[in-house]
């Protein structure tokens, strides 16, 4: 051992369990502050991804998160998805059910084959490049990628980076090419009940989805088991308007991030810096191939060249909601197409890595090996 390793091991050795889990804590809470005064999506997850890869990469982190913990954390998630499909959601894309159908599927094949020359790369496999530039649930996906095989260090990367590019690009392309009129940058998000019924309604998901998941031996059980419920629940009516407590919500998002950034090692983090320039360019190519899809949608919807646009963009569902909202948009069908994606992403998802990871391999040792 280098004397600085031996000096990194006697610096953990001085930090007790608890004392790990309280500096994790306290450091993603003041980052998460932090990130929201920016505006950037997802601000708990990005904070403790960052902290903990960072507490990881000097050896003062946790050893890990229980299991217990991160599949609590997918059920939530998968229930704040769930809720965003309400009644007016699909009867906006009724009767349009066929393109938004073959927008979402071109969208899927779009991000797969980008995903599979992702895999390409040394060190990543096609399972993991997949999940990386799938487009459509960025949380749900970085959630359940250990579970599917995959390697979450690098997925929760590359999924946020689509999200920041798409979220920061949409107002200046809206505008510049698609001609919008005042563009906000805001995000917004669904109004909510009250926070017991929001706890009562995850913990009915939860406990009514996960079981049926597992005994049905459905990939990424944990999430899509309660996804599938939520979405039932609040098709027919009976959320009650309640949705997961926003710091409920929070404290999920960070697990996840703690999740994948406790894992990082500096082989790691070498990988993930490595293929950014290629995951760039790939993402770059989702979205044009994806704005293409938009004017298609457009054609065959006689939705507004901008609206389809805004319904197809790979990402940030709160800042095209936004967009649409202060462009004057068609916000009823851009959401409702946005939605949809992120359902029907997260459902097939799943299924395909798991081929994926049968035909190819996917194994969790790309990115240099668990801790």
């Amino acid at each position: 051992m280098t004397e600085e390793r031996a000096g990194s091991a006697r610096g953990a050795r001085s930090f007790p369990p608890w004392g790990r889990w309280a500096l994790l804590v306290a450091l993603t809470v003041v980052l998460t502050v932090l990130l929201q005064g920016f505006g950037v999506p997802s601000p708990a997850l990005f904070a403790g991804l960052a902290v903990a890869t960072v507490l990881a990469l000097i050896g003062i982190g946790p050893a890990r998160v229980a299991r217990p913990a991160t599949s609590a954390a997918q059920a939530v998630i998968g229930v704040v998805i769930g809720v965003l499909a309400r009644p007016e959601t699909l009867s906006a894309v009724a009767a349009s059910w066929l393109p938004v159908l073959l927008v979402s599927l071109g969208t899927l094949a779009v991000s797969m084959a980008a995903g599979l020359l992702l895999g390409v790369q040394r060190g990543v496999s096609p399972l993991t490049g997949m999940l990386a530039l799938t487009a459509g649930g960025a949380s749900g996906l970085v959630a359940v990628t250990r579970e599917l095989g995959g390697d979450e260090r690098i997925v929760s990367v590359i999924q946020y980076l689509r999200v920041g590019m798409v979220t920061a690009t949409m107002p200046i392309v809206a505008t510049a090419v698609f001609g919008a009129g005042h563009v906000g940058v805001g995000g917004t998000g669904p109004t909510t009940g009250p926070w017991y019924l929001g706890v009562a309604l995850v913990a009915v998901c939860a406990l009514v989805g996960v079981p049926v998941a597992n005994r049905l031996h459905v990939p990424a059980g944990a999430l899509l088991g309660p996804m599938v419920i939520a979405l039932a629940l609040s098709l027919t009516g009976l959320t009650f308007d309640a949705s997961p407590p926003t710091l409920l919500v929070d404290l999920a998002y960070a697990v996840i991030g703690w999740q994948a950034g406790l894992r990082f090692t500096r082989p790691a983090l070498r990988t993930v810096l490595r293929i950014l320039p290629l995951a760039t360019a790939l993402i770059l190519v989702i979205v044009a191939a994806c704005a293409g899809l938009g004017l298609v949608l457009s054609a065959a919807t006689g939705a507004t060249r901008l609206d389809g646009y805004l319904a197809t963009t790979p990402g940030g569902i709160y800042a095209v909601l936004a967009t649409a909202i202060s462009s004057g948009g068609d916000v009823t069908f851009v959401v409702a197409v946005q939605v949809l994606r992120v359902i029907f992403m997260l459902l097939v998802a799943p299924f395909l890595a798991r081929l994926v990871g049968r035909r190819w391999g996917g194994g969790q040792v790309e990115a240099g090996g668990s801790r």
